[in-house]
C-alpha cells in the first residue's frame, strides 16, 4: 500500500469526525488489551494457586496448610481458608450464636461471602471488554457512514461519479469498518476466554469451600474415594 492511500493519508485527509472516531477506537483497543493482559496474568496466578489445594490437605495441621497455600494476600484460596477459620473461631467463642445460628449455616454464609468477594474481584474489568466488543463495530460503522457521506458530497460537487472523486471517501469508510472489527474481535474473544477461565477457578473454589465446611464442622475433609463412595481425609486442627 502506497503512502497516498495508507492510514496516514486517511488521517491527513479526514476531518475532526474521522479523527475522533479513529482516536476513540484506538483508546478502546488499548483499554481492552490492558484488561486482557492484566486479567490473563491474574487468571494464570489463580490457576497456579489452585494446584496447592491438595498440598493444603496433606499438611500436618491447618497452619502448615496455610503456609503451603502461600503468603500472597490476594490468593482467593488462602483467603477462603482464613475466613473459614475465623468464622469457626467466632462461632465457638460466642455462645449466643449457638442459640440463634448453627455452626454449619454460619460457616456456609461466611464461605459464600468470601467466594462472592473473590468472584467480584475476578470479574472487575470484564465489563470493559463486553462494552468494547458490543460497541466498537457500531462506532466503526459510524465512521463508515461518514465516509460514504463524504463520497456523496464529492459526487454532488463533481456532477459525476468518477472513481478519482469517490475512491478516497470510500476507502476511508472501509478502513473505519475494518478498525471497528479489529477492536471488537479481540475484546469478544478475550472476554469469552476470561469468563471460561474464571468459571473454572470458581468451580475449584466451591469444591474447596465444601471441603473446608466439612473440615470445620466435622473435623475432617470430605473427599471422593473410588466407586462414588465418600470418605474423609483427616487433618489435625491447629491455629
Amino acid at each position: 500500500m502506497t503512502p497516498d492511500f495508507g492510514l496516514s493519508h486517511v488521517w491527513a485527509q479526514g476531518d475532526f469526525v474521522t479523527r475522533g472516531v479513529a482516536l476513540l477506537l484506538l483508546g478502546m483497543s488499548l483499554a481492552s488489551w490492558m484488561v486482557i493482559i492484566v486479567k490473563a496474568l491474574d487468571l494464570r496466578r489463580y490457576t497456579s494457586q489452585s494446584r496447592q489445594i491438595e498440598s493444603f490437605w496433606h499438611a500436618a495441621d491447618f497452619a502448615d496448610g496455610l503456609n503451603k497455600l502461600g503468603a500472597d494476600p490476594a490468593n482467593p484460596f488462602r483467603a477462603l481458608a482464613l475466613e473459614g477459620r475465623q468464622a469457626a473461631a467466632h462461632h465457638n467463642a460466642q455462645s449466643q450464636l449457638h442459640d440463634s445460628l448453627g455452626a454449619s449455616e454460619w460457616l456456609t454464609r461466611t464461605l459464600r461471602n468470601a467466594i462472592d468477594e473473590s468472584t467480584q474481584r475476578m470479574q472487575n474489568g470484564l465489563a470493559v471488554l463486553a462494552s468494547v466488543g458490543s460497541t466498537a463495530p457500531f462506532i466503526g460503522l459510524f465512521g463508515t457512514v461518514w465516509g460514504i457521506y463524504h463520497a456523496l458530497l464529492a459526487i454532488s460537487s463533481a456532477g459525476q461519479a468518477s472513481i478519482d472523486k469517490v475512491a478516497g471517501p470510500i476507502g476511508e469508510a472501509l478502513i473505519m469498518t475494518a478498525l471497528g472489527l479489529a477492536v471488537a474481535i479481540p475484546a469478544v474473544l478475550g472476554y469469552n476466554a476470561l469468563v471460561r477461565g474464571n468459571k473454572n477457578v470458581l468451580n475449584k473454589m466451591n469444591r474447596f469451600a465444601h471441603d473446608l465446611h466439612a473440615y470445620f464442622v466435622t473435623g475432617a475433609r470430605v473427599s471422593a474415594q473410588g466407586g462414588g463412595s465418600r470418605g474423609v481425609v483427616p487433618m489435625k486442627k491447629g491455629a
